[in-house]
């Protein structure tokens, strides 16, 4: 191997530590807690609903440090592509970076598009009388804005990314201290019986689908460490905006949520047709301080949705082109703009997928949507790569590691049973929509198009492993010039 650092396609490393923890956190906020809230409060039956999003950030820190010291370790574009690449070619060749991928064409825009479905339905606080038709028609012209706006290069993007991580700040801030005005506690405090019943099997159903939702709330803590190949001085600038986006959205979360507990009734947000089951910061803001804020914060809440949809396929959007990069995917996926020196096909796609995913969304419900789009993601991914540290801690020893996992491997034990508790209660939080069948099927769909790629390509099984450690002998990226 050359002494080169592995190429990075083009990209400018442009994005600094603020940018990135700004991108995470708009990506982690979003439209998720101010749609799921209200979602939560039914997984459990009562205000004790806060142990899911207590559950889910201590998933999401566990996790986060497995991203943490892989995307330190190999700061490449792709993230998780490149992880899996590295860790299982010693044994399957290809076939995991390619499943890999072949799932985040599908969760990725699945994510983007529950923010999507958010938006609308913050905007029908605005426009009651705005019928199912009109609804699709504006969810499908914001997900044709996003793909205009991300039609730049990244050193535009970092600028609009921190204007609307200030929205979102902001958006969520007042809802917190409206709240805070009109707190009762106990509206907050008062448990239905049996709530904390643990040796219920009830109690447990509905904990699996509070962490389901919970987690799925955090995620995007990882939206830059698919970004590796535009971080400046990424050893550390990765580590250190996951673990900051994870602490900072965890005070969010618990303030938000307890307070707005603290002003509506949960029976209210069980309710089909009540207003807080659907637009429950609004709910919060009307309740508290009156219409004219309510209006304000919405339109607040409609940014910051935007902006986690923006963030989110800006970094989705990166995936499918490393692979396609090193022959491990679709060889269009690989081409870059011209100018901007972005992933032309990529973004397309998974702008595409992102407004199929809308409109199913739109036409079941939110919940088994989240529930679809977490088990698609958790075997190839959220599995795969806790065991993928391990592995690499074993094969590649010398690897240069600017960030190992703290208490390791106790973060990893429990990220891997918080994943694995998800996908085994995935299906008795869905009744009859069966979400666990659907990701084998496509997980095995995914295995037969490799076996067909592999074919045409002429590698494993039919050929032989090819062994790329370039990041064994690739010199440390360039660091952050002093001062910035």
């Amino acid at each position: 191997m050359s002494g080169s650092p592995p190429p990075t396609g083009g990209f400018v490393r442009s994005v600094g530590l603020f940018q990135s923890t700004a991108i995470n956190m708009s990506q982690m906020c979003g439209i998720g807690p101010f749609v799921t809230i209200p979602l939560m409060v039914t997984a459990f039956g009562g205000p004790q609903a806060i142990i899911g999003f207590g559950a889910g950030a201590v998933l999401a820190l566990a996790d986060g440090l497995v991203w943490a010291e892989l995307g330190a370790s190999m700061p490449g574009s792709g993230g998780s592509y490149v992880y899996l690449r590295q860790a299982f070619q010693y044994r399957t060749g290809r076939l995991m970076p390619f499943l890999f991928v072949w799932t985040a064409m599908l969760f990725i825009p699945l994510i983007m598009s529950t923010g999507v479905v958010g938006f609308v339905q913050y905007l029908g606080y605005l426009f009651p009388d705005m019928g199912r038709t009109t609804g699709d028609l504006v969810g499908l012209g914001i997900v044709a804005l996003v793909v205009v706006l991300l039609w730049r290069g990244t050193e535009h993007i970092a600028r609009i990314t921190a204007v609307m991580w200030a929205v979102m700040i902001t958006s969520v801030v007042l809802v917190i201290v409206a709240a805070a005005t009109d707190f009762s506690a106990h509206l907050a405090f008062t448990y239905p019986a049996h709530a904390f019943d643990f040796a219920s099997n009830h109690f447990w159903i509905g904990f699996a689908a509070g962490l389901t939702i919970g987690i799925y709330d955090y995620l995007g803590y990882n939206t830059t460490a698919y970004m590796g190949a535009e971080i400046k001085d990424p050893g550390r600038t990765l580590p250190r905006s996951i673990v900051f986006s994870i602490l900072g959205i965890m005070a969010i979360y618990l303030l938000l949520q307890i307070g707005t507990l603290g002003v509506i009734d949960w029976h209210r947000m069980t309710e089909p047709g009540d207003i807080a089951s659907t637009s429950v910061a609004s709910a919060v803001m009307e309740e508290t301080w009156g219409k004219g804020a309510a209006d304000t914060v919405t339109v607040l809440i409609l940014i910051t949705a935007f902006a986690s949809v923006f963030t989110g396929l800006l970094g989705g959007s990166r995936v499918p082109y490393d692979a396609a990069r090193d022959r491990v995917f679709f060889r269009p996926y690989a081409k870059l703009h011209p100018r901007h020196r972005f992933p032309t096909l990529g973004l397309a796609t998974m702008g595409g997928i992102t407004a199929i995913g809308f409109l199913i969304g739109r036409h079941t419900d939110l919940a088994t949507l989240i529930q679809l789009l977490t088990t698609v993601m958790v075997i190839v991914q959220a599995l795969a790569q806790v065991l993928a540290l391990s592995v690499l801690r074993k094969r590649q020893p010398t690897l240069r590691r600017p960030y190992r996992m703290w208490l390791y491997p106790l973060p990893s034990f429990l990220a891997l049973a918080g994943w694995l508790t998800i996908y085994g209660y995935a299906d008795k939080n869905s009744p009859g929509r069966h979400p666990v069948e659907w990701s084998l099927a496509w997980l095995a769909l995914g295995c037969v198009a490799f076996v067909i790629w592999a074919r045409l390509e002429k590698v494993w099984p039919f050929g032989p492993k090819e062994i790329t450690e370039e990041y064994l002998t690739a010199p440390t990226p360039d660091a952050e010039p002093a001062g910035t």
